[in-house]
């Protein structure tokens, strides 16, 4: 039964990140109109008559949503009987549940109705707290055996205040990177890492502003993680998974700066903007695995 729960874990948070790297798809490629203001059917039917490339990417982000929907129930029905006992079972289940619906909802809205920018930049950052959610659900299930005992972490307070503000920043800064996107303000900058184009100052416009917001947001979070990098390494040798776990934070840190400005050189090379949303997911996704280290972990460490 554990093994069958295990399996399944790994799927839904796999097809998790499918959806989100669909709906970056979606949004990279413009085919957020691809089935027209037509929801959950597609022109109005359920195989539309006239099939061009934005309706096969709509269409296929929204069957892939739903079936890793149903699976989504399916696990989290399975995972409050198997593992309820554990303190932070049910709490993920409503939480993944809770989020995948409301990023339903909202991308539902905007094809219906139509939003704003500053709106629709919150659907990626909700879909990425389902994601996240079920990932850790899915750490939780492989945890069964108590191979690793949380508990005996000791984290001193120090590494707490920056790992939980790191990770709430770094909701911010993939707010701003949704933003980016769905205000077309990918290429406003041409230059990077600063806003040169013709001539050296601030930003002149609010595209501009959007665009070297992000990227100021951006480097500040490759500065942060990089010093809680150092801080792991220097006082966490002896626990492997803080020591390891921000070194690869770290990685995944880097890999996204470096998306990030390869988006800008390539214009908007569609593969690079891809592993650019890919990046940030995964770094997201252990940065509250963390949090939940933090929250499972023993009393504070010494100074």
């Amino acid at each position: 039964m554990r093994r069958g729960l295990k399996w399944l874990a790994a799927l839904t948070t796999l097809g998790m990140l499918f959806v989100l790297i669909g709906g970056a798809l979606v949004t990279k490629t413009g085919s957020e109109m691809g089935c027209g203001k037509s929801w959950p059917l597609c022109h109005g039917q359920i195989i539309p008559d006239e099939i061009t490339a934005a309706t096969i990417i709509e269409l296929a982000h929204r069957l892939v949503s739903g079936s890793v929907g149903i699976v989504l129930l399916i696990l989290s029905i399975w995972a409050w009987k198997a593992i309820g006992h554990k303190r932070e079972t049910k709490f993920l289940v409503i939480l993944s549940l809770f989020f995948l619906i409301l990023q339903a909802l909202i991308g539902a809205a905007a094809v219906v109705w139509g939003q704003s920018d500053f709106v629709l930049a919150l659907h990626f950052g909700i879909s990425l707290i389902s994601f996240a959610s079920v990932f850790l659900l899915t750490l939780l299930i492989f945890e069964v055996d108590q191979k690793f005992d949380a508990s005996k972490l000791v984290i001193d307070k120090r590494m707490k205040f920056h790992t939980i503000a790191v990770t709430i920043y770094s909701y911010l800064v993939v707010y701003s990177g949704a933003l980016v996107r769905h205000a077309d303000a990918s290429l406003v900058c041409k230059d990077w890492p600063f806003c040169i184009n013709e001539k050296i100052g601030l930003p002149t416009n609010l595209h501009q502003w959007i665009q070297m917001g992000h990227r100021l947001a951006a480097g500040i979070i490759f500065i942060w993680i990089a010093y809680i990098t150092y801080l792991s390494v220097k006082n966490y040798r002896h626990q492997a998974v803080m020591y390891r776990g921000w070194i690869i934070a770290f990685v995944l840190v880097c890999l996204q700066v470096i998306a990030g400005a390869l988006i800008i050189f390539t214009r908007l090379n569609l593969y690079i903007a891809l592993a650019h949303a890919l990046f940030i997911s995964c770094l997201f996704g252990l940065l509250s695995y963390f949090i939940l280290l933090i929250g499972r972990s023993n009393k504070n460490r010494p100074q």
